[in-house]
């Protein structure tokens, strides 16, 4: 079995573009007619470069290989124009690859890919949601804490048991910097209320995006510990995850980070600083699906717990569910909302929901196959890149 050929998709996410502006896709193909799809997680440049990197990076590296050999393509292409260390967009692109790859392997052997990484043990994978708006919002919904409250609430009532949200405010390339006081009454004013809303039967995620400075981030958690979070997320940028572990030391609340992270050697040291106990991987972004099983295994060894990041398609969500399925220190899942809408209509059959919990597919490969027609039809003819920062700096002006 050896790899053939590879189509890449650029596909637009209609309004309201939950999960992002855009998605990129993969699907290649062996000599004997097996394909298997992944998603690319890279957002540094456009994603019309990124499909035009994954078909570089396919014709030098994978073309005419076994796809079974995972390992010795990932090396190969980790250390591609002698570069040999982490990368965030040869990551994005290689694991897109890498996790279609493991599709084909899958199918060719009639087994979900958890089956190939040590078998089922999460057979319910618990699931939240971020706070989104609903058709009648708009976009002042995510500044007010009474109606994401009542958000909150509803999205209890569907089932699930924990919700995300972030009022800290923007974040800026000119970052970390102080939050002020204003948006220190605001946050606490959102778990006060989400808080209530919920009551015991949900979990907040408090989520911020690597905009403070320590002191910073210590002054934010302790107006938040009362109401308990089940995390406080990226309180500091993840470029100095030993700076980030002062935070985690000084509040009772656990750190969670990875999202922009890749590869086993920056979550080590993520691991090793203890700057998170609950670590972030998205398989779009990390490297892949196997690297991603690496993570696991690092962070278990420490009792750090796993919650797969979702801020994209599904391809990384059906991904991220593999791996999940097969870790014991699986935590929770992102989902967006219950994997509807737009999501489910890019694949054949939705992925599984039901009353807060995300069902492992026992379907070979990912366990999901791309609707290619519904990809084609929805092509990105947008300039954004998939999330944006702000340009100038923010705070106190």
């Amino acid at each position: 079995m050896k790899l053939e050929s590879i189509k890449t998709y650029v596909v637009g996410n209609p309004p309201p573009s939950f999960g992002g502006r855009y998605f990129v896709f993969v699907k290649i193909r062996t000599t004997c007619g097996i394909e298997g799809v992944g998603e690319a997680y890279a957002a540094t440049f456009s994603p019309h470069v990124i499909a035009a990197m994954a078909e570089d990076l396919f014709a030098r590296v994978f073309a005419g290989e076994d796809p079974m050999q995972t390992e010795t393509l990932w090396r190969r292409a980790y250390g591609e124009g002698f570069s040999l260390r982490p990368d965030i967009s040869l990551m994005g692109v290689l694991s897109a690859l890498e996790m279609a790859c493991w599709d084909i392997t899958g199918k060719a052997l009639d087994q979900p890919i958890y089956n190939l990484l040590g078998g089922l043990v999460n057979p319910r994978l618990r699931s939240y949601t971020y706070l989104y708006p609903d058709e009648k919002e708009d976009e002042s919904f995510y500044g007010d804490p009474v109606r994401s409250a009542e958000r909150a609430a509803v999205y209890v009532k569907q089932g699930f048991t924990a919700i995300k949200f972030d009022p800290v405010g923007g974040y800026s390339a000119f970052d970390p910097r102080q939050p002020t006081i204003e948006r220190m009454d605001m946050s606490e004013r959102f778990c006060r209320l989400v808080r209530e809303a919920v009551g015991d039967k949900a979990d907040i995620l408090f989520g911020t995006h690597g905009q403070f400075t320590v002191s910073g981030a210590k002054r934010l958690a302790r107006r938040l510990e009362k109401y308990d979070p089940l995390w406080f997320e990226e309180p500091t940028p993840p470029e100095r995850p030993d700076l980030m572990a002062e935070v985690a030391r000084y509040t009772c609340i656990p750190i969670a980070t990875g999202e922009r992270l890749c590869t086993k050697y920056e979550f080590a040291q993520v691991i090793e600083t203890g700057a998170a106990t609950i670590v972030q991987p998205n398989l779009g972004r990390v490297g892949g699906i196997l690297e991603a099983k690496k993570i696991a295994g690092m962070a278990e060894a420490r009792y750090v717990q796993v919650a797969p990041h979702l801020y994209c398609g599904p391809i990384v969500a059906a991904a991220n569910i593999q791996l999940a399925a097969c870790i014991p220190n699986f935590l929770i899942l992102e989902s967006i909302q219950q994997m509807g809408s737009f999501h489910g209509k890019l694949l054949k059959t939705k992925i599984e929901w039901a009353d807060g919990y995300v069902i492992p597919s026992k379907a070979p490969g990912l366990g999901v196959e791309l609707n290619e027609e519904v990809a084609l039809a929805h092509p990105y003819l947008g300039k954004g890149l998939h999330l944006d920062m702000a340009q100038q700096p923010l705070g106190y002006h």
